[in-house]
């Protein structure tokens, strides 16, 4: 399909008085991953922010081993539905935004600095940021917006700074739910997340809710998260589909709330065929079986038939804070350290690196080999982020193949690429 055209306005420059933020982060079985996600957060460049962490029994105690127990709010929750989850936050927290992170994600320092930004002296509602995939470097989503059935598309966005979308007719802006952030009055106007969304679809009807009742909605391309696609109950390490229950029910949930007058039938025909084109696609990569088609296939017609029953319009009645604002002091010194090698000498730059961040410095490492190998770049305990590759390689995908260049030259173009990113300006 090709993608519909929009138009777009710069917002005002950023300005000073920046609101106080709360950072909610939704955490089911992965313990490990919500570890790391807290130590990106940890290291923010923000003056006013809290973390609120919704989270099971094992989640808490990752809190706890990561020494960050009294310095978060914590609130006790372990059933599969994120929206649900999501509220309880709101509920928890008491900053004049309210901005969201998975808990398989890491942001970059600046984040929140540019997230928020749009929102000083304007009547922006939400804003959304760009979120990296697996190798750290290629996008995984950007700039998208919303039919009317629920299906994204990408659109165009012209350079870096944040701006104020206009989507086409019958389209609506998304915004990522690992990377957005929504004013508290709007949210408590709107009774924050649908909780008859367990599962997907969970911030797309945030979306069109928060359209129809005349949000404006900014797209901040700075605002960064690296986003690590974790495994849950739906899918494995290698990203291999499980379990589609939830995006049948989703689906379902959508069509009926969204589009109630609309060719269900078809609009569902279209969902079962993009679900076996993608498990397709897994069993070419050797991800899943042939075998196991059928039964996975079984859980989208489960989850359809459970979305055809389930109530809609589950917000919830209260969203005012229940607590005093707990600003958290941020780990970060506001200096960014960019360390390079050869990569036989990782030991010795990794120590540096180390000493570097137990300080609170932001440290850039760059270990790269005489090849053509390309690059992945990520964010490494206890606060490094570490970009790989040869030096004659790709770091952005559509480079060169293979080029020749100098060593010091390598180095100050890719921390170049990222410095807004990564650096207090």
């Amino acid at each position: 399909m090709t993608p519909p055209t929009m138009t777009v306005s710069q917002t005002a420059a950023q300005t000073g008085g920046r609101p106080s933020v709360s950072v909610v982060v939704v955490s089911r079985g992965r313990a490990e991953d919500l570890a790391r996600c807290l130590s990106g957060l940890s290291r923010l460049y923000y003056d006013a922010y809290e973390i609120v962490v919704v989270t099971d029994p094992e989640g808490e105690a990752a809190v706890a081993a990561a020494g960050l127990a009294d310095m978060v709010t914590l609130v006790g929750f372990d059933q599969p539905n994120i929206s649900a989850a999501r509220n309880l936050g709101i509920a928890a927290s008491a900053g004049e935004v309210v901005a969201f992170i998975d808990d398989d994600a890491v942001p970059e320092p600046t984040w929140l600095c540019h997230l928020v930004g749009p929102f000083a002296g304007s009547g922006v509602a939400v804003t959304g940021g760009y979120v990296r995939g697996r190798n750290g470097i290629s996008y995984q989503w950007r700039a998208r917006v919303i039919d009317p059935q629920g299906k994204a598309h990408p659109i165009s966005v012209e350079g870096e700074a944040p701006q104020i979308i206009t989507p086409p007719p019958g389209h609506v802006v998304k915004t990522e739910g690992t990377n957005m952030a929504v004013r508290r009055d709007w949210l408590q106007r709107l009774g924050g997340f649908d909780e008859a969304f367990h599962f997907y679809q969970d911030e797309t009807d945030l979306n069109l809710r928060l359209a129809a009742a005349g949000g404006q909605v900014a797209l901040v391309p700075l605002a960064e998260v690296h986003h690590a696609y974790a495994p849950s109950p739906r899918r494995k390490q290698n990203r291999a589909v499980t379990d589609l229950f939830d995006v049948g029910a989703s689906s379902m949930v959508f069509l009926r709330k969204h589009d109630p007058d609309g060719d269900h039938e078809r609009a569902l025909t279209e969902l079962r065929q993009e679900q076996w084109d993608r498990l397709q696609r897994q069993v070419r990569q050797k991800l899943i079986s042939r075998s196991d088609l059928a039964d996975v296939l079984e859980t989208l017609e489960a989850g359809i038939a459970a979305g055809a029953t389930r109530a809609v319009d589950q917000q919830a009645e209260a969203l005012e804070p229940r607590g005093t604002f707990r600003a958290f002091e941020s780990k970060a010194n506001g200096d960014h350290l960019v360390l390079s090698g050869w990569i036989w000498r990782r030991r010795t730059l990794w120590a540096e690196a180390e000493a570097a961040a137990a300080r609170g410095t932001t440290v850039s490492l760059y270990l790269f080999s005489p090849t053509s190998r390309f690059h992945r770049l990520g964010y490494h305990l206890p606060g490094i982020w570490l970009q790989r590759g040869g030096l004659f390689g790709r770091s952005v995908r559509n480079q060169r193949l293979v080029r020749l260049i100098r060593f010091q030259n390598r180095v100050a173009e890719e921390a170049q690429r990222v410095g807004e990113r990564r650096e207090v300006n």
